[in-house]
């Protein structure tokens, strides 16, 4: 991947050309993650246990600290940051599309390269977003629940659950949730596999993510709301099912990415 030359102006985004999705192309893209993934599993399963380790690592913190209450926001949140996590795998993928085996030293070299380039400020702008999510559930506790602390978080879920003022929170929270992540992933779905294959700037990738997302908007919806239950599922227990989960979704991702967007000549 050959950087861009000083003279060369930064692709236009309606030069970076697009095609509609299918549920056809999102079933597809599952078999072949599921394909990438029993090719190269090592680097799934190490992938997916790092992101698992830092899960749990943040669950203790916030256990050990006294804020249990807040486990139950992360964990929803939790997957807005997956893509970035998924860096790692679009590589794999990309490698074995290409006919090529991947080695540690190869793919690892590729993610610690992303550092000087545009996926770095992606990764900014998601966990600022996660930032943001985080943030707003206090704030919305605070506003419908008053400054109240919780014991336990088995105390906090009977509180949200038993109570109208408990129910208005819920709802309100994965309302303002909602939209958040529907900006995140539609800004970040296609931008970050993008990113990586080409070298164009990060705002041309997220209006050319935004493009695809609005070309097909039922059926991205539907990859997403399957993506976010999928990662959720797999966090239940002590976060161990991303080991599989997220490299299989990682893999899907990037080959849906190049069944919506042609090859680079």
């Amino acid at each position: 991947m050959e950087g861009l030359s000083a003279e060369r102006p930064p692709p236009n985004p309606a030069m970076q050309p697009v095609r509609m999705v299918t549920a056809g192309d999102l079933l597809a893209a599952l078999r072949e993650g599921l394909r990438d993934f029993l090719r190269a599993p090592l680097f799934g399963l190490v992938i997916g246990g790092v992101f698992a380790l830092i899960g749990v690592v943040i669950v203790l913190s916030l256990t050990v600290w006294g804020l249990p209450w807040l486990i139950y926001p992360f964990a929803i949140g939790f997957p807005l940051v997956g893509p970035f996590a998924a860096v790692g795998l679009y590589e794999v993928s990309r490698r074995l599309a290409a006919g090529e085996r991947p080695s540690w030293r190869g793919v690892f070299a590729v993610i610690w390269a992303q550092r000087r380039r545009e996926v770095s400020w992606m990764a900014f702008v998601m966990l600022f977003v996660f930032w943001v999510w985080m943030y707003q559930v206090r704030l919305l506790i605070a506003l419908c629940l008053g400054l109240v602390s919780f014991a336990s978080f088995e105390q906090f879920l009977s509180v949200i659950f038993t109570t109208q003022q408990g129910l208005i929170f819920l709802v309100a929270g994965h309302v303002v949730g909602g939209v958040l992540a529907l900006v995140l992933f539609s800004i970040t779905v296609f931008s970050i596999p993008m990113l990586l294959e080409r070298e164009i700037d990060m705002v041309t990738a997220m209006i050319t993510s935004l493009k695809i997302v609005f070309l097909s908007p039922v059926v991205m919806l539907g990859w997403g709301a399957f993506v976010t239950l999928a990662m959720l599922a797999a966090s239940v227990p002590l976060f161990l099912g991303l080991l599989v989960v997220l490299p299989v979704l990682g893999h899907a991702t990037w080959h849906l990415y190049r069944r919506a967007m042609p090859q680079q000549a």
